[in-house]
């Protein structure tokens, strides 16, 4: 028999993520764990009526975990549910082998069904157009107006697909080759990097975009090497404030209601992939230029533009007219 080790919960945590370090996880998703592992830790201290210093692994049982993961989805989307879930499943499945639990115990939390991918893309043909449009002509009245870097926002959306976290990784750098060939390189999900063609209009937008930040901080140096989009006090822009540039972008161009509940900044994303598939992309080719994980992420979106096409032909106004001579027909006698 396997000996066990007694060990701290909060011990064994570190020691998870330290044995996750050669991952490399993005600062983004090492922060979503530790905010999992910390809230489920709270619930479970109070379901167990124990201090810190008490709490060690082997109290991690199946009834608490149940208990404590009931308690959190009352109060939770069932998306952070299953995210949770996978968090404690990974941290309890290192225990196991770290030779601190027998077994697993998360086998026996119920978990959500993982809900199907929908993309959620701008609605209406021509609304990525308008919203580009609106916002190079200054329409977002913010306190401090800055059209070259709201146009450029939108456009590593709308042209590269990128997500909040890859948008506020890039640097000046980012764009290389020569005309005809450039490519950006993006800091993707899961430390799976990238190299996206984009044409040369891109990379105008970008240096429009670098000539305006000295303009308004002509007393501030951007190092090549440092993120390439600032907030208006000349600092990197943070993840809230970035959804809120592209929140306010739609509510100025009056385009709010073209926007997917809860989408946002990956509306922008979505639109992305949606016109890829509606114009012959593979679904090896967008999970390549999205950096997806998984094949069927990328299907999703033929899939979904399939339906789409044929909710379009279904709504033709002379199937209304076919079915109305196929109904007035006598049958053969």
């Amino acid at each position: 028999m396997r000996y066990k080790i007694r060990m701290l919960v909060s011990e064994a945590q570190q020691a998870f993520f330290a044995a996750r370090r050669p991952r490399k996880d993005s600062p983004h998703t090492t922060a979503a764990y530790r905010r999992d592992l910390a809230g489920i830790t709270t619930l479970l201290l109070q379901e167990l009526a124990c201090a810190p210093e008490e709490f060690d692994v082997d109290r991690l049982t199946a009834p608490a975990l149940r208990a404590a993961f009931g308690v959190f989805a009352d109060g939770h989307a069932k998306s952070s549910v299953l995210r949770a879930w996978s968090t404690w499943n990974q941290f309890l499945t290192f225990c196991v082998s770290d030779g601190l639990l027998a077994g697993n115990p998360m086998g026996a939390v119920a978990r959500p069904k993982t809900p199907p991918l929908v993309p959620k893309p701008l609605r209406g043909e021509e609304t990525p157009e308008r919203l580009l449009a609106a916002a190079a002509e200054g329409a977002r009245r913010a306190r401090d107006p800055w059209p070259e870097r709201d146009v450029l926002v939108l456009a590593l959306g709308l042209v590269a697909g990128l997500r909040a976290a890859e948008m506020r990784a890039l640097t000046p750098r980012s764009v290389v080759g020569r005309d005809g060939e450039l490519r950006l390189h993006v800091s993707g999900k899961g430390s799976r990097d990238r190299s996206i063609p984009v044409q040369q209009v891109l990379a105008k937008l970008i240096e429009d975009y670098g000539k305006s930040c000295r303009r308004r901080f002509p007393q501030l140096r951007f190092p090549a090497s440092e993120p390439l989009l600032r907030d208006r006090a000349g600092e990197p822009i943070g993840r809230g404030a970035l959804e809120y540039l592209v929140k306010s972008c739609y509510r100025w161009a009056g385009l709010h209601d073209r926007v997917p509940a809860g989408a946002n900044l990956h509306a922008l994303r979505h639109t992305f992939a949606t016109r890829l598939a509606e114009d012959g992309a593979t679904a090896s080719e967008i999970m390549t230029l999205l950096g997806h994980a998984s094949l069927a992420t990328s299907q999703n979106y033929i899939e979904a533009t399939g339906r789409e096409q044929r909710a379009a032909a279904a709504s033709n106004r002379t199937y209304r007219a076919l079915d109305g001579l196929g109904a007035g027909e006598s049958g053969p006698g």
